[in-house]
């Protein structure tokens, strides 16, 4: 194994060096990504037991804050719950822009390295080739080992970039589809946060 890398020549480096980044950004991901961890399921049903028994103070609204990413964006809409219905919505989209912000974190480096590995396995050919040319133009096609070692780098790296792009690309086709379904369950459990608690006061209100 060592033989081919070497083989590869000088850009084998950084072809290497993606591929630990992709793998130490997907065993991240793969951690911080959880959607239990971000979106408990239990969540909204605790607050709003809280909110019940008019026990959401100051101190719970700073632990629901610490808890978790929908815990944030739950805390950041009752922070501004008593200006109304609008205010609460504007809050809590803020908060979420935020929170997805950080979800989304590293995933445009491995699109990056999905991109870019191609093109440095695809630089590798071409200085292949051009080693391979300029050995017959000074000295024939009769030095077989100076021709054989330009065309096993141009194979090597193109083969090594592709092999580090493809698992790169699907690593952040399948993170952002994780992260975008994350998105939508937080979503639907922030509207019924609002819902309830404004359809809640509109009744006391009424009544």
């Amino acid at each position: 194994m060592l033989e081919i890398i070497k083989s590869g020549g000088w850009l084998m480096l950084p072809i290497l060096l993606c591929s630990v980044a992709v793998i130490a950004i997907c065993i991240e991901r793969l951690w911080t990504l959880h959607p239990q961890r971000i979106a408990p399921p239990t969540l909204l049903s605790e607050v709003w037991g809280l909110l019940k028994n008019n026990q959401l103070d100051a101190e719970q609204l700073k632990a629901l804050r610490d808890s978790s990413p929908l815990g944030r964006i739950f805390a950041s809409g009752l922070s501004n719950s008593r200006h109304g219905r609008d205010v609460m919505k504007d809050s809590i989209e803020e908060t979420a822009s935020q929170v997805v912000h950080e979800l989304e974190r590293y995933l445009g480096v491995l699109g990056t390295i999905a991109a870019v590995a191609p093109l440095i396995g695809l630089l590798g050919t071409v200085i292949g080739m051009i080693q391979v040319f300029t050995a017959i133009m000074l000295e024939g096609t009769g030095n077989a080992g100076v021709l054989a070692g330009g065309i096993s780098q141009a194979l090597i790296t193109t083969a090594a970039g592709l092999t580090v792009a493809i698992p790169a690309l699907m690593a952040h086709r399948y993170f952002q589809r994780r992260v975008d379904t994350i998105v939508v369950a937080m979503e639907q459990e922030a509207v019924k946060l609002v819902d309830a608690l404004h359809s809640d006061r509109n009744i006391k209100a009424a009544a």
